[in-house]
């Protein structure tokens, strides 16, 4: 009965891994996504592009893993609640590689030029760090199961939501000179950046739940 737990476990500390490894990816691709909206960088853009289906092929297979354990070992009570938990995980990292290859296809679109006028790299930039920053800080929280780093997360998202306030006000100044098509474009960057932010809060959130069976405040 122990070797058959011990080999449970193990299973369950792989699958942990491997949304570990996929917030890694994640956090890789819009870290790129940013540089390439950034510096026009075609190439850079084109590879964030491509990565999506790499990081979808992953999290599916994150996935049927997760499903293999379920009908295999059948597990109750805390158990069945990490993986069903790790199994939403998946999915909300599947979509922050979806946003982060959205911003990878504007650089696309928009090149040679660039989608981002000069007084707004500034803004962008920061949104591209604090989207990374609470990618990294994800992971952690899923490798480690840190409550206090998890909270942490939701405060991060402020800076995100502070950023996202700052670009659309901008956006919506009468002095705005750069036509409909920028500010679309740029509208839609925000938008990508902040729901980003907001898919490693739901994580977060998730893996507190998962520790404490309480709702974050």
């Amino acid at each position: 009965m122990a070797l058959i737990r011990s080999v449970f476990q193990d299973e369950l500390d792989s699958v942990s891994q491997s949304l570990v490894d996929l917030t890694a990816m994640v956090s890789t691709s819009m870290l790129n996504a940013t540089t390439a909206i950034l510096t026009c960088d075609l190439k850079l853009a084109e590879e964030v592009i491509a990565s999506d289906e790499k990081i979808d092929d992953f999290q599916h297979e994150v996935d049927s893993r997760i499903i293999d354990i379920i009908a295999r070992q059948q597990p109750v009570a805390s158990d069945l609640r990490a993986l069903v938990t790790a199994l939403r995980m998946g999915s909300d990292l599947e979509r922050m590689g979806d946003l982060a290859h959205h911003v990878g296809k504007i650089a696309r679109l928009r090149h040679p030029q660039s989608a981002v006028p000069p007084e707004l790299t500034d803004v962008i930039k920061a949104m591209g760090s604090a989207a990374v920053r609470i990618t990294d800080k994800t992971g952690v929280v899923i490798s480690t199961r840190d409550t206090e780093m998890a909270l942490q997360v939701e405060q991060d998202d402020d800076e995100m939501d502070d950023l996202h306030r700052k670009l659309i006000g901008v956006l919506i100044k009468p002095t705005w000179k750069h036509g409909i098509e920028t500010a679309i474009d740029l509208t839609l960057l925000g938008r990508y950046y902040e729901r980003y932010a907001d898919h490693a809060v739901s994580i977060s959130r998730r893996v507190y739940f998962l520790v404490t069976g309480k709702y974050s405040e």
